[in-house]
């Protein structure tokens, strides 16, 4: 029996809807490609929130960036939908779509939507262990047809900045919630401790960097810019959030703090990395062990 891929025409368009959070969007690119090293022929849209969209330009597996307007991916003309996202507005997007085969995990809610239902990433791989998001995102691109193998890395292409003065760490003190954020005290203990790398903190819009006076701070750059200072770093220093994703993804060695998150299925994903991990809290971190960490890479 053909696969779901096997059965597209040659140059057929797939649309594939990813649309917020920066560390999915990051670890939806090796299923891209996977994808895409499978069947070239094929034409792949993402439809992804314009404050993600940097994630996905400039990356040659992928043809087209849309938007996620009502009506944007159906002018677009998809044959398949892979709905990675999951929520309302994605079924919605989903449904809109038109496309023939319309595919979501069997999780999902509102399975009618979908004539294709991707299995959970423990049965296309034949194993029980827990997955990592990248491993999970893959084995839907599995189910659909590509052969099941290693998944790569994250795929991000930044601009080339200006050679920087001296090599430099970036350290990312902040997180999406409170609980998944280490203290200001530790990362400043972090950067005092660094040598021969300049310490380089960022954040985000509205993310309050001043307990990080006297050294140099980026606040609320653009994306693009973000993905183009990284790529210089010599070291990523982190909590578990989208940066650390992306510093993954351009090939950084990084020491990354978990609290509640699981280590597990967010890890850094192929590349050096060391991973210490409160088991539940942030306050269990030491600034001990960081530094150990740090030492190591």
């Amino acid at each position: 029996m053909s696969t779901v891929l096997e059965q597209l025409p040659e140059g057929a368009k797939v649309g594939i809807i990813r649309l917020r959070s920066l560390g999915d969007c990051v670890l939806t690119t090796p299923a891209i490609h996977l994808l895409k090293r499978y069947r070239p022929d094929l034409k792949l849209a993402v439809v992804v929130e314009d404050r993600f969209a940097a994630v996905f330009r400039g990356n040659p597996d992928v043809d087209a960036v849309l938007s996620p307007a009502m009506g944007e991916l159906t002018m677009w003309g998809p044959r398949l939908v892979i709905n990675f996202h999951g929520g309302t507005r994605s079924m919605w997007l989903t449904a809109l779509s038109l496309a023939g085969r319309r595919a979501g995990f069997q999780h999902y809610a509102a399975q009618g939507i979908y004539n294709v239902q991707m299995p959970r990433a423990q049965a296309v791989f034949g194993v029980e262990r827990r997955v990592h998001t990248a491993e999970h995102l893959a084995s839907g691109v599995f189910y659909l047809g590509v052969p099941v193998g290693e998944v790569p890395r994250a795929r991000l292409f930044a601009r080339a900045g200006v050679a920087a003065e001296r090599p430099y760490a970036v350290i990312h003190p902040a997180a999406s919630a409170a609980d998944k954020s280490w203290s200001a005290a530790g990362f400043r203990a972090v950067a005092e401790h660094l040598r021969g790398l300049e310490p380089v903190f960022i954040g985000g819009p509205g993310d309050d960097l001043s307990a990080f006076a006297g050294f140099r701070t980026v606040v609320g750059a653009p994306l693009e810019e973000t993905m183009t200072l990284l790529a210089g770093a010599s070291l990523f220093v982190g909590n578990d959030s989208g940066p650390a994703h992306m510093a993954a993804a351009l090939g950084v060695k990084q020491v990354v703090i978990f609290g509640p998150s699981d280590a597990e299925t967010w890890a850094p994903w192929r590349v050096r990395a060391e991973v210490v991990n409160g088991r539940g809290s942030m306050g269990n971190v030491t600034v001990e062990a960081v530094l150990a960490a740090v030492d190591r890479l």
